[in-house]
């Protein structure tokens, strides 16, 4: 038996459910921090932990560069090696595919990349990638795919779909299963309905514990992306997790459970964190603005976090000028947190019945800005 996923209560489209894996519940709508290297940037465990994460990512073609998932697999895994006993998900080595397209060589059977780090040679199949993550002892698994980029014609996004339909049978055939542990399908297709389909039905025929769909936010932008949601949910299995990879934006984040989405990850709020900006309940805010100065009040008096329940406007304002370390880590410590609170909050919402009001209402107060504060 792999994971398994209950729902809980549906207002809409949106759902609020349960995930049962071996290293325990992850309750949903949920966003995932992002860890690439094993470590959430500027964030320690402990840290990760008060903000109300449950779960966490890595990336398997940068632990495959290092320290190697061999060693990692030597040292007792990577819930070990971060301090992190909760559910982690790795992502394949799919999106560097276009990330890093310059230096890598893609052919039928697998990629082969040339090093950022170091121009060492290092080939990925989808063999290989489902073995490191086996290495890295991932919760969640995912299958190799090539993360089409944007734009592409419709005869690119098809030729690049099927490839990664034919990797997604090959991850498979390769994914050892155990009780708790799930290997998710990714749907790609570009922004072209007809292929979204294609790939969401070849993948649920060959039946997966869990469905991504990759290929977002790559540059197609917001309404782009709901319209291939919308086209593309409804082909996914209604007793299944929905994943939608590296997205996104607080709004992102609510239009897209509004759409039938549980599952998010994107490097946003840590990279946002570490560059002086905050996501709060009153909008995005700049921290290295001069009128944060002399701001004795919280950043954001609605959120439980250390940098809002300790320092004010002022004092983290004259972190970032100065260039303390201290500024990006409560920064990043805000946003996580902030985007814990929001998927708390549009949980509680879906199971009282009541998104669409709690959504409009999150949003009205990005619209006023901090003058009620």
């Amino acid at each position: 038996m792999t994971i398994s996923w209950t729902t809980e209560a549906v207002d809409g489209q949106a759902r609020a459910g349960m995930l049962s894996t071996a290293h325990g519940p992850i309750p949903t709508p949920v966003f995932m921090p992002v860890g690439t290297a094993g470590t959430v940037k500027a964030m320690t465990a402990d840290a990760v932990r008060s903000t109300g994460a449950r779960i966490v990512l890595g990336n398997t073609y940068h632990l495959m560069l290092r320290p190697g998932a061999e060693r990692i697999a030597a040292m007792g895994g990577l819930h070990r090696v971060m301090d992190w006993p909760g559910p982690i998900l790795t992502d394949s080595g799919g999106f560097q595919i276009m990330s890093l397209a310059k230096l890598r060589k893609l052919d039928p059977d697998g990629v082969t990349f040339q090093s950022h780090l170091d121009g060492s040679r290092h080939r990925l199949t989808p063999e290989r990638s489902i073995d490191i993550q086996h290495k890295l002892d991932a919760t969640i698994s995912m299958v190799l795919d090539e993360c089409t980029p944007f734009p592409a014609t419709m005869e690119q996004a098809r030729e690049s779909m099927n490839l990664s339909l034919a990797w997604a049978a090959r991850s498979q055939r390769a994914f050892v299963e155990r009780p708790g542990y799930g290997l998710f399908g990714i749907v790609q297709g570009s922004v072209y309905p007809n292929l979204r389909k294609q790939s969401a039905d070849a993948l649920v025929s060959l039946g997966f514990p869990g469905y991504a769909v990759g290929g977002l936010a790559v540059g197609e932008g917001q309404e782009m992306m709901f319209s291939v949601l919308d086209c593309t949910v409804p082909s996914l299995p209604h007793d299944r997790p929905r994943y939608l990879m590296g997205v996104g934006t607080p709004d992102d984040l609510l239009g897209a459970i509004a759409r039938g989405i549980d599952m998010f990850d994107c490097v946003m709020p840590t990279r946002a964190g570490r560059t002086a900006r905050a996501f709060t309940s009153f909008g995005v805010a700049n921290l290295r603005n001069a009128r944060f100065a002399t701001d004795d009040r919280p950043l954001d008096p609605r959120c439980r976090c250390l940098g809002c329940t300790k320092h004010t406007r002022a004092y983290l304002h004259h972190l970032f000028r100065c260039n303390e370390m201290l500024g990006p880590i409560l920064l990043t410590w805000h946003n996580l947190t902030y985007y814990q609170k929001l998927m708390e909050g549009t949980r509680a919402a879906i199971l009282a019945g009541q998104l669409s009001q709690f959504s409009s209402e999150t949003r009205q107060l990005w619209l006023e800005g901090d003058t009620p504060l």
